[in-house]
């Protein structure tokens, strides 16, 4: 088996005997990590450095989609659109494991609405040019009714087929940090900046502290980029107290249900919602996830949740469409997420706030970039290190990441979602990508890890080995939360199954019982925010 890529070990030994770095990136997110893989393919001394675990906060918590975004095209932002479609058709092809190409249905209830649709997708499928996903058509009443077995079939005309990609978003930050490693870079999750270095007035470096070792570092770097999504004004306070903010965040609320009575391997898409946005309901995971909601919120937080009107809005909007739709009895978890909105002038809603991202200098040298969305990371990630080229005064390097394949990535796409006798079929290991056979390995080679985490659901022991060697998992949560994602499928079975994954862990690390108490205490503290409150699943 080959030696693990992320080695939290031989990444701290590496930056305590690094003098300088070229580049230091705070954040691991998207963005942060789409950066700091631009500038180690580049050839660039590169660190990562994220407080918390890869994917902790907004990047673990998205819809799921690889899209251009249709509604943004219906606001008229045609640039932010087609730099996304072109960004999709990349993805798909450097992440073929974890992007699949994914059918839409909007169900439409009268002849205007299916030419107003399709013809607005005509235009999306144009747009996307060579990196068409496949093109967009009208279905009739019956099709329809096929491709979503429970849709609301009176007055039904029909419906509008497109396609947009699926992916699982904490997965492919892993695959990032791997592909970081691979490309020379320094990734290190838990390990906290808590300040700013400055000479002359300019940013030369971070202070961090090892929360896990409880050491603190004074770290020197050429550039520095602060891309730490709803944090990026914490950042800015360090470089400068009082600074005006520069993101205002918005929530989104999502629940993960069973779904085969609604999706037969489309997604359904609601096109117009009493709040003015679009609801999604999308196969994941052999779950379907329904959201999402744009909420205001005044302060941020790592494990923001859901507000109960956010969750009757999910639901009384997917009745208006759906027979027999879900009740707060049949969610399986709850969870939301804080976009990093760049902040507008005046009372403007968020829903009204462009998805694209802004990059700023401070007078110090800090670079920051906010906003954008997931789709788009990659460019994000290039224009914001051909801005620390200049800042940084490093030799210029061309950006090497439109052709380059992920850690993981497959010589095909992962097959369109499938539905046999109405329950969704996918393969748990597919997202392994190339990795799935060492995983089928330690199973190989130890027959006892292939038993299931909780006998309802496929994930293994093995594959919680898998993350604690190979993919830098150090806690119950990293594990159940953003390895396997068995959190956001099915709150109470991933509680089920956090004792057994302490103690994997533990024996992995070396942990005695104490550790392994405190870390399941811990977690199901956090789990219970993904369930829906005692009382409120029966009305």
């Amino acid at each position: 088996m080959k030696p693990s890529l992320l080695n939290r070990r031989q990444f701290i030994t590496r930056l305590q005997e690094t003098p300088e770095w070229d580049i230091i990136v705070i954040g691991g997110g998207a963005t942060g990590l789409g950066t700091a893989l631009d500038a180690a393919s580049r050839g660039y001394k590169t660190l990562l450095l994220e407080g918390a675990d890869f994917a902790k906060g907004t990047s673990s918590r998205s819809t799921k989609l690889v899209h251009g975004g249709v509604r943004y095209l219906a606001q008229g932002n045609i640039r932010l659109v087609l730099d996304a479609l072109r960004e999709r058709g990349r993805l798909l092809k450097n992440a073929a494991h974890l992007v699949r190409r994914q059918s839409f249905v909007i169900p439409c209830y009268g002849m205007f609405s299916k030419l107003k649709y399709l013809a607005g997708l005509t235009l999306y499928d144009w747009l996307s040019g060579r990196y068409s996903f496949g093109k967009s058509r009208l279905l009739g009443r019956k099709e329809t009714a096929e491709k979503l077995p429970s849709i609301r079939t009176q007055k039904l005309s029909g419906g509008v087929e497109y396609f947009d990609g699926q992916f699982d978003d904490a997965r492919l930050t892993i695959n990032l940090a791997q592909t970081i490693a691979e490309q020379g870079g320094t990734v290190i999750n838990y390990c906290r900046v808590t300040g700013l270095l400055k000479e002359g007035g300019k940013v030369s470096g971070v202070a961090a502290f090892d929360t896990e070792a409880k050491q603190a570092y004074q770290l020197r770097a050429k550039a520095v980029v602060n891309a730490t999504g709803i944090f990026v004004d914490d950042v800015l306070q360090m470089d400068s107290p009082g600074a005006r903010p520069l993101v205002r965040p918005s929530q989104g609320a999502h629940v993960v249900v069973h779904g085969s009575s609604i999706c037969n391997g489309s997604a359904l898409m609601i096109p117009e919602t009493s709040d003015g946005r679009v609801l999604f309901a999308i196969p994941w995971h052999n779950h379907l996830l329904v959201g999402t909601t744009d909420t205001p919120i005044d302060q941020h937080a790592q494990e923001p949740i859901p507000l109960k009107q956010e969750i009757d809005f999910i639901l009384s909007t997917l009745r208006q469409y759906i027979n027999d739709a879900p009740g707060k009895k049949d969610i399986l978890s709850q969870f939301a997420g804080l976009r990093p909105l760049a902040a507008s002038a005046g009372n403007q809603a968020t829903k009204e706030i462009s998805r694209d991202h802004k990059l700023v200098i401070s007078p110090s040298g800090l670079i920051t970039i906010t906003g954008g969305k997931w789709t788009t990371y990659r460019k994000m990630a290039e224009e914001t290190m051909d801005k620390a080229i200049s800042v940084g005064a490093l030799s210029p390097i061309p950006c090497k990441t439109k052709d380059l394949p992920l850690h993981g990535c497959t010589p095909e796409p992962v097959a369109d979602h499938t539905s046999v006798h109405g329950r969704l079929i996918e393969d748990p290991l597919a997202v392994y990508g190339t990795d799935q056979t060492q995983v089928r390995q330690l199973i190989g080679k130890d027959a006892s890890l292939g038993t299931r985490l909780v006998s309802a659901l496929p994930y293994t022991e093995a594959e919680v080995v898998w993350a604690v060697r190979h993919e830098m998992a150090r806690t119950v949560e990293d594990v159940l939360a953003r390895r396997i994602r068995l959190l956001f499928l099915d709150a109470r079975a991933a509680m089920q199954a956090a004792p057994r994954v302490a103690m994997l862990i533990a024996r992995e690390e070396g942990y005695d019982e104490s550790w392994q108490k405190e870390q399941v205490k811990s977690f199901l503290q956090l789990a219970r925010n993904y369930l829906i409150a005692d009382g409120e699943e029966k009305e």
